[in-house]
């Protein structure tokens, strides 16, 4: 892939992509509900154009090795600064072309239902939050994008308006607030020792020289900042925000799990112990261990609740609790395996359980099926939903040839190569708990007999969607030594990291 853009051009990509989102939202929040075409347009419009500007920042930062950033003065002493580096464009890259797939599986499962302005509106101010996220490129532009994600996702989980919505927004903000509080006390905490943090391979220079004369402060700011970040990451025991807020709609739940909020928290634990303390910093203060052994039991602990879950949401719920600590666990590691399994993992894990809340809506939607025993006999009624949930399935069991086995080889290499050859048993632990809570559903829904016969219905809007999603379960695991493919990129992000 040949790099066609001059630094100076990349640097404005990441403020373009905001703007594209915050303009979107502008445009759909005053439009009546009628204008159905119109919404859609600009939504599809936005959604595609930041794909293709994504697209054309791989080969910039990939093969042209270019990081150039957009400034803007913010607070005295601390800009706001948008940093283009291989993380942030892996990261961009999932959330742009899964919100792509999400947008119009959206449209379709909305459609017809009442206030779809002022969902899309937030749905597009979330994006806004997820790029701002992405192209950080200092701890201080990181908070400003995080707390705005936590304020514009509340009205999509309480879209709906009724009760049972509304408590489980209100939970959720009561989490990610309190979780904000902690991350912004850390924040504010670590520039007081270390001065604005940047970004930056190997860790900022301030935090290292912090660590160096001051090791339990540096400790404590960075269990700080991990906490309030494990919020919105969901690890245990501060995941329980999560299984509640299945009540939104399916689109919402692909958006928490997949693409933003989750991701967001776990990207931000990626970003402290790479880019702000260093892996070698946080090994020498010893902060990985506890780190490590939290993600382990939070794995298992998911694992375990997911399968006493009989509402198939909570049971996806409870098995992204589980799943999306593997990146947290690969990185705890602190070797190149491990953070090269955590890192695609990112992508891996998102693309699995978005193709899984799909076709959570497909069957809640054709047939009122919400239940694991109401899925009975679906892979003859609704066949082409059943594939894909089938396939998403093995994935997060780990079967080859999906991604999610690529994951977890690269995680257990990176274990056998670590002073924690323990988190072996941890995976194959999960595996096993996992392929006890989805073979079952599996089963219900090729070798169980329809309580009706005939088919259902699989709108184009809403199977074409998961169906690319499926696809890339197959084509990111059995071509996953492919340049430009998530392990290739990852694997560069890990070694970087190791240099």
């Amino acid at each position: 892939m040949v790099n066609l853009l001059p630094g100076d051009v990349v640097s404005w990509i990441p403020v373009v992509m905001l703007l594209l989102s915050l303009l979107a939202a502008v445009l759909i929040f005053p439009m009546a509900e009628d204008r159905v075409r119109l919404r859609s347009t600009v939504n599809l419009g936005a959604a595609v154009l930041k794909v293709a500007l994504v697209i054309l920042l791989i080969p910039a930062v990939v093969d042209a090795d270019l990081r150039p950033e957009f400034s803007l003065p913010f607070l005295p002493g601390s800009d706001l600064v948008l940093r283009v580096d291989q993380l942030s464009v892996f990261f961009a890259a999932l959330s742009s072309i899964l919100w792509l797939l999400t947008t119009v599986y959206a449209i379709g499962y909305l459609r017809g239902t009442r206030h779809r302005s002022r969902f899309f509106g937030f749905f597009s101010l979330c994006v806004t939050a997820t790029v701002g996220i992405s192209f950080a490129g200092n701890l201080l532009t990181f908070l400003v994008f995080y707390e705005m994600l936590t304020v514009v996702t509340y009205p999509l989980l309480a879209h709906w308006g009724n009760p049972e919505s509304l408590r489980a927004a209100r939970l959720y903000l009561r989490y990610t607030l309190a979780g904000g509080l902690a991350l912004l006390t850390g924040v504010v905490w670590l520039t007081i020792y270390a001065g604005p943090v940047d970004f930056a391979a190997g860790g900022a220079a301030g935090v290292a020289e912090l660590a160096a004369h001051s090791p339990g402060i540096a400790a404590v700011i960075f269990a700080v900042l991990i906490g309030g970040l494990g919020v919105k990451a969901a690890l245990f025991p501060l995941h329980g925000w999560l299984p509640t807020a299945m009540v939104a709609p399916a689109p919402v739940s692909a958006l928490l799990h997949a693409v933003a909020v989750v991701k967001a928290g776990v990207f931000g634990i990626v970003r402290v112990i790479d880019d702000v303390y260093g892996v070698q910093v946080t090994v020498e203060l010893g902060v990985l261990t506890p780190l490590l052994l939290v993600a382990g039991f939070t794995i298992l602990y998911g694992s375990w609740q997911a399968l006493r879950q009989r509402d198939l949401k909570r049971r996806l719920a409870y098995s992204t609790v589980s799943q999306v600590s593997y990146v947290t666990l690969g990185i705890a590691l602190a070797t190149l395996g491990g953070a090269t399994g955590g890192i695609v993992h990112l992508v891996h894990q998102g693309i699995m359980k978005i193709t899984l809340f799909f076709c959570a809506g497909l069957f809640a939607e054709s047939l009122g099926a919400k239940r694991i025993d109401q899925l009975d006999g679906l892979g003859r009624r609704m066949p082409g939903t059943s594939v894909a949930f089938t396939v998403a399935a093995f994935g997060m069991i780990g079967l080859p040839p999906t991604a999610g086995f690529i994951s977890k080889w690269q995680l257990g290499l990176g274990a056998l190569d670590s002073a924690h050859p323990w988190v072996v048993g941890v995976l194959l632990a999960s595996s096993l708990l996992n392929a006890l809570y989805f073979l079952p559903v599996v089963y219900r829904l090729w070798f169980r007999e329809p309580e009706a016969d005939g088919r259902a219905a699989e709108p184009a809007s809403l199977l074409v969607p998961t169906l690319s999603t499926t696809a890339m379960v197959v084509v990111f695991g059995a071509a996953a030594s492919v340049p430009f493919l998530p392990l290739d990129i990852a694997g560069q992000i890990a070694a970087g990291v190791f240099e």
